[in-house]
């Protein structure tokens, strides 16, 4: 059927796609860290101090990022060779399963430290898939956007990021407040088991999808390579380096907002922890509108200029955000969160998928996103909650040491953007082959 759909309708057929199937991989993904900041030290690190087995058990969410790069890797590299829509199948079904077996994982009483061990493994799985589906569904989104709106395209799937944290903080809230008993024998484990509908709704869709046009014009044209991470390390490191400082901010501040803050705010005695999922959950939810919203403003103004007054933004906000939280008001904790996550984070995380991607040619375009934005979040994003969780502690409780790393963050992903070139306008068609004889082309090179 899809033979006979117009271009316009197979657009908008990925661009659901990729915003429902992002919706389902990232939703496996936060409840794990959703999880980690409430229940998984008691129930895999028992015999630690509940500091040290809260670090452990946000070390194994950080494990799941270590293996995203790889993930991302091995993904771009047949996403690049072979195409984009096989990739974005196998990494949700790789997901799908990864997260269904947490929830049937046997805990630290039943077989000792064997639960965690596995437990591991499985993050590991997570990490791998999530690796991979990032690059290519923002990619497919962008390839298959009209004339003018590949920033607001490329978008949808970066609005599944966090209407995937929506639904995982929403499924939490009843089972939060289960007795403890309950809570720790059987409800952790639902929101793991009920990734299994959302994962089957996501393939039925994804699996109806075309591949990318542009890529497809590509291979016509023999301008595939056969060693994208190579070509992408010989012709482009200095756009990967450029990508990776500039997204060094929406990975921290973002898992400051949307993992750290439920340890930290429940942490201070002031809130339930029904309180802050709600919280984190209203936040989530505006923020799937007012991504695509400053996404679109890109396609107006430019990626970049958006891109770096949100970064500004965060840096501004960061203070006021935990004086707020501080507060021990729950309104005053919802209304920082949606300034924080809803607004400042979404004028960056609103452009980026299309600033990132355009980056790079149709033929490492894939590879070029996944390593940079990975690698990135790797080394930012997951140890993001066991650095929060250090630095408070080392300053007895008060967050305002974690609060100058956080502006730090920003400052630098602002030097880094800066440098970056503005490719908005360019025609994605229109990508020659790299010269082989360049080594390192200038960053300011059109792409």
């Amino acid at each position: 059927m899809s033979r006979t759909l117009t271009s316009a309708q197979q657009g908008r057929r990925v661009a659901v796609a990729t915003f429902i199937g992002s919706t389902v991989e990232w939703y496996d993904f936060f409840i794990y860290g959703t999880t980690s900041a409430l229940i998984l030290n008691r129930l895999f690190f028992p015999e630690f101090d509940p500091l040290v087995g809260t670090l452990l058990a946000f070390t194994t969410f950080a494990i799941g990022w270590l293996a995203r790069p790889i993930g991302g890797i091995i993904a771009g590299h047949f996403g690049d060779k072979i195409g984009r829509k096989s990739m974005l199948v196998l990494t949700m079904l790789t997901m799908g399963v990864a997260t269904f077996v947490i929830g049937l994982l046997p805990t630290y009483d039943s077989i000792g430290v064997w639960a965690a061990v596995i437990l591991l493994g499985l993050r590991l799985i997570q990490g791998l898939a999530v690796g991979g589906e990032y690059g290519g569904a923002v990619v497919m989104a962008l390839e298959s956007a009209p004339e003018g709106k590949r920033g607001l395209w490329a978008s949808l799937p970066q609005s599944g990021v966090p209407f995937g944290l929506f639904l995982g903080t929403l499924v939490f809230i009843p089972i939060a407040a289960l007795p403890e008993e309950q809570l720790l024998s059987w409800g952790w484990r639902l929101p793991f088991l009920l990734s299994a509908i959302l994962v089957v709704v996501g393939l039925f869709i994804r699996l109806r999808v075309v591949e990318s046009a542009v890529f497809k014009k590509a291979q016509q044209e023999d301008n595939v390579t056969r060693t994208p991470a190579l070509e992408v390390l010989r012709h482009y490191p200095g756009r990967v380096l450029l990508l990776m400082v500039a997204h060094i901010a929406p990975n921290t501040f973002f898992y400051t907002f949307a993992t750290f803050i439920i340890a930290f705010a429940v942490g201070t005695g002031q809130y339930t922890g029904t309180q802050v999922l709600s919280a984190v959950a209203i936040a989530a939810a505006v923020e799937v509108v007012t991504i695509p919203m400053f996404a679109a403003l890109s396609d107006r103004v430019g990626r970049k200029r958006v891109y770096i007054s949100g970064l500004v933004a965060l840096a501004v906000i960061t203070v006021p955000f935990f004086a707020l939280v501080l507060t021990g008001t729950y309104w005053l904790l919802i209304l920082a969160l949606v300034v924080a996550l809803s607004f400042a984070h979404a004028a960056v995380y609103g452009p980026q998928a299309s600033f990132f991607a355009e980056y790079f040619p149709t033929r490492v375009r894939y590879t070029g996103l996944s390593m940079g934005y990975q690698i990135a979040g790797a080394i930012f994003g997951g140890p993001l909650p066991i650095i929060g969780t250090a630095l408070v502690a080392a300053a007895a409780g008060s967050p305002w040491i974690f609060v100058i790393y956080l502006v730090g963050a920003a400052i630098a992903s602002i030097i880094g953007a800066s440098f970056m070139t503005e490719n908005r306008d360019d025609d994605l068609n229109a990508i020659a082959k790299p010269n082989r004889r360049a080594t390192n082309p200038p960053l300011a090179e059109p792409v």
